[in-house]
C-alpha cells in the first residue's frame, strides 16, 4: 500500500505544474493528517537537526526484519508537517529491510522537493529520513 500512496503522489506532482501548487498540495497533505496526541510530543519522539518543532512516532507491527513499521507526526510548520505526510506516505507499511532499501533523496527527488526547500528544510527533510531509517534498523537487528 505504501508504494501506492507515494506513486499517486508522483502522479498528481506530475499534474501540478507549478511549484506553488505542489507547495499548497504538501500542506493540505499534512492538514490532512490526524493530530498528534499532546503526551506522544516528547523528547524521544522529537526529532532533533529540524529548525521547527518535529516529532515522529512508530508502530512496529511483528519483529525483525519482516516487521511492518507505521509512522505518524507532526511539527509546529505547515509545510513540515505537509512533509512528514509525504515521508508517511513513502514509508509507512512498508517493512524494515523495504525501508532500508529505499532511496530517499531519489524518490523524493520524483516530486522535486530537492529543488524548492530551504537549507534549513532540506536538513529537516534529512534528519527526519534518518530517523525512519534508525528506526527501521533498530526493529530489523531485533
Amino acid at each position: 500500500m505504501a508504494q501506492e500512496d507515494f506513486d499517486e503522489l508522483v502522479e498528481t506532482f506530475e499534474f501540478l505544474d507549478d511549484w506553488e501548487d505542489r507547495y499548497r498540495h504538501v500542506i493540505d497533505m499534512g492538514k490532512a493528517m490526524p493530530p498528534l496526541e499532546d503526551e506522544l510530543r516528547v523528547p524521544a519522539t522529537k526529532v532533533d537537526g529540524c529548525a521547527s518543532q518535529v516529532w515522529l512516532v512508530s508502530r512496529v507491527d511483528g519483529q525483525g526484519a519482516g516487521a511492518t513499521l507505521q509512522f505518524r507526526g507532526t511539527s509546529d510548520a505547515m509545510i513540515v508537517r505537509g512533509l512528514i505526510a509525504v515521508l508517511v506516505a513513502l514509508y509507512s507499511g512498508r517493512n524494515a529491510v523495504e525501508i532500508l532499501s529505499i532511496d530517499a533523496a531519489a524518490e523524493l527527488g520524483k516530486l522535486g522537493l530537492n529543488d524548492h526547500l530551504s537549507a534549513q528544510r532540506s536538513n529537516g527533510l534529512r534528519a527526519m529520513v534518518a530517523r525512519i531509517q534508525e528506526t527501521a534498523a533498530r526493529v530489523a537487528a531485533t
